[in-house]
Parts: structure tokens; sequence; C-alpha cells
């Protein structure tokens, strides 16, 4: 499966806590089981505005199905070529 990278501008996201969060994870988690090993859902950071998701998936298409379904709305969607970090500086 690929690596992407969804950004989904979701105003006031960043205020929410607790059940609104646990509520939108469950609502999250029945899609991805309906969709099966077709996409996996990895982590997601909360900011302000945004929601910054990283998703494994077939492809791109099974992302906007998830957002569909979901409700959840997906602006962008970018595929995720390589990761690197600190060690990176230390590769030859």
């Amino acid at each position: 499966m690929r690596r992407f990278l969804i950004e989904r501008d979701i105003p006031a996201i960043g205020d929410l806590k607790g059940e609104p969060l646990r509520a939108g994870a469950q609502k999250s988690n029945d899609v991805l089981r309906e969709l099966a090993t077709e996409v996996q859902w990895v982590q997601s950071y909360v900011t302000g505005d945004k929601l910054f998701c990283v998703y494994l998936a077939k492809n791109e298409a099974v992302i906007q199905e998830h957002a569909r379904r979901s409700g959840f709305p997906a602006h962008r969607i970018t595929e995720v070529k390589r990761v690197i970090d600190p060690t990176t500086a230390n590769a030859s």
C-alpha cells in the first residue's frame, strides 16, 4: 500500500476534546471496516482549523471514497514519496 497525507479544512477542530473526537474516530473506523483491506488510518494531527491525516491506501480513489462515506472532507491528498528524519544526515 502507498502512504498518503490528507489535509482536511475543519474550522475550530483544534478546540474539540473528548466525545466529539471519539465520535469522529469511531465514524472513521466504521467506514474503514467497510473498505476492508483497501485503506488504513495511521494517525492524525489536529491543529487550529485543520486535520492532517496519514493513511496507507491502495490508491487516492479509496481515500476519496472514505471521505465521502465518513463525511470528513479530504481537501488535499498528497502521496508521500519517501520519509526522512534526523538519521538521514548520517546515511551514506
